[in-house]
């Protein structure tokens, strides 16, 4: 990593591997004793990075440049996370949401519900290249119809992300799927197709353990079709439902197939159900306003429906902005003082099978994933960091975007302040203690990976030229 003036030392294991062990005690006492969530663990972090790299002969200035230039890399996801509060509010006020509610518990069968949930969730994720908005949509439905079925909903949120990471990790419109590739010098559709090794079987098994789980829920559950015909009565008797209203997610998949730019979209879908809830609903400007400021509000008389549905509004999502900011200024310290390069170093040295590689990557990304709680970070420092020991051994780079997206895009979903867990918590209103040990896709895929790596099964092998392989000083071993 390159460094300016001649005073800086680079960094010894001990003194990198700090800032992570602070913030993994820092969130564990947060999570566990303090109840703080996770701003200040990160701060804790940051401010040990700030000393670190201070200690290793950084000026304050430079230290600040490094967590602007991190921070500056999280800009569009903040204005994605700004344009979702909206929708969510806009979305709910028009009646789109309630409308899915709606028809969702006339058509859907107990039996199979979980493992449904995961797979409509999973197309639409697909479609839209974004596990945020299905969350933020039909995940909304589908707890609101879970809780009318009896299931808990932790295993209905469960469900819900594993839908969601399984299609954002496919669709060739998602963001993290198109930065893997970019990293480890790959293209993107050789990377989607190598992924399907990985995730089709992850999901598959996914699906099944959802029905045997749900099944397992539906002899100690009692179907109450009295509360499903409460909720319904209490979505019908303050919305108006109409199937119509089922065009906005219709018209929202449309625009992305399109490949329409992801903020303009979703900011134009979000104001159109600012109009639809003045026109359908029968809702004042002023109202849709505060409905967009701090999202959608509603005392029904019925629990489930007022506690799934309050929800929305661009103040929604400032906690989970701010964990974004702090994290990201995290990584920009450790990528710029090259802390995860030292940390990698000495494993890096030890790798000498395809099965180390593999374990290694997917290893040294959850390190990351831990340390920052950022997918962004997660992705691009992994696949910086080991390109070229991939080269070196002659696998195909292919394996190495893989690899970064099955720890870095679904494995970070088991990390509790990660800002994936941290938004589904919050717009599904469940804690992440209930849906982490549900989200089955998480945990599959990257053991599937780590099974790959050993067996050798699905590893592309690929002659990479001398010159490549060796940059930056890697030889291969």
């Amino acid at each position: 990593m390159p460094r300016t003036g001649a005073m800086k030392r680079e960094l010894s294991f001990i003194l990198a591997v700090i800032p992570i062990i602070s913030l993994i005690i820092a969130a564990a006492l947060s999570i566990f004793y303090w109840k703080a969530g996770m701003h200040i663990p990160l701060i804790i972090g940051v401010i040990a990075a700030s000393v670190v790299s201070i200690v290793c002969g950084w000026t304050w200035e430079e230290v600040q440049n490094m967590l602007v230039n991190g921070v500056a890399r999280a800009l569009p996801a903040i204005f994605i996370l700004l344009v979702i509060g909206i929708i969510v509010g806009t979305w709910i006020g028009s009646g789109v949401i309630p409308t899915m509610i709606y028809y969702g518990l006339n058509i859907i069968s107990p039996a199979m519900f979980v493992p449904i949930v995961a797979l409509v969730t999973g197309i639409v994720s697909i479609t839209l290249g974004s596990s945020f908005t299905s969350i933020a949509t039909i995940g909304i439905a589908f707890m609101v119809i879970g809780e009318g079925l009896g299931f808990p909903p932790g295993l209905v949120a469960g469900a819900i992300i594993s839908g969601a990471y399984f299609g954002d990790k496919l669709s060739p419109l998602s963001d993290t799927t198109n930065i893997a590739p970019a990293m480890a010098e790959t293209d993107l559709f050789s990377h989607i197709k190598h992924m399907l090794w990985d995730t089709l079987p992850a999901f598959l098994l996914s699906i099944f353990l959802y029905w045997i789980v749900g099944a397992r829920f539906l002899t100690s559950y009692i179907i109450d079709a009295d509360s499903i015909h409460l909720i319904k009565q209490g979505l019908h008797d303050v919305f108006t439902i109409h199937p119509l209203l089922l065009l906005m997610p219709l018209l929202t998949i449309i625009l992305m197939l399109l490949k329409t730019p992801a903020i303009p979209a979703l900011m134009g879908v979000g104001l159109l159900g600012a109009v639809l809830a003045v026109l359908v609903q029968g809702t004042s400007v002023s109202s849709v306003v505060q409905m967009m400021q701090s999202g959608f509000s509603i005392e029904s008389g019925i629990e489930a429906v007022d506690s799934l549905l309050n929800h929305g509004g661009l103040t929604s999502m400032l906690g989970t902005i701010g964990l974004l900011v702090i994290a990201t200024a995290l990584g920009g310290i450790l990528e710029e003082t090259g802390s995860f390069e030292v940390l990698t170093r000495k494993m890096m040295a030890k790798v000498q099978t395809t099965g180390s590689l593999i374990s290694s990557t997917i290893f040294s990304t959850f390190v990351i994933a831990f340390a920052s709680g950022a997918q962004f970070l997660a992705i691009i420092l992994p696949a910086r960091t080991f390109v070229n020991k991939y080269k070196s051994m002659n696998i195909d780079t292919k394996n190495l975007s893989r690899c970064v997206e099955a720890a870095g895009t679904v494995g970070i979903n088991l990390v509790p302040w990660s800002v994936p867990v941290v938004f589904a918590a919050g717009i599904l209103g469940v804690g992440f203690n209930e849906f982490i040990p549900y989200t089955f896709f998480a945990f599959l895929v990257p053991l599937i990976n780590i099974l790959f790596g050993y067996t050798g099964w699905t590893i592309t092998k690929k002659k990479y030229q001398p010159s490549t392989a060796m940059q930056k000083g890697v030889i291969s071993q």
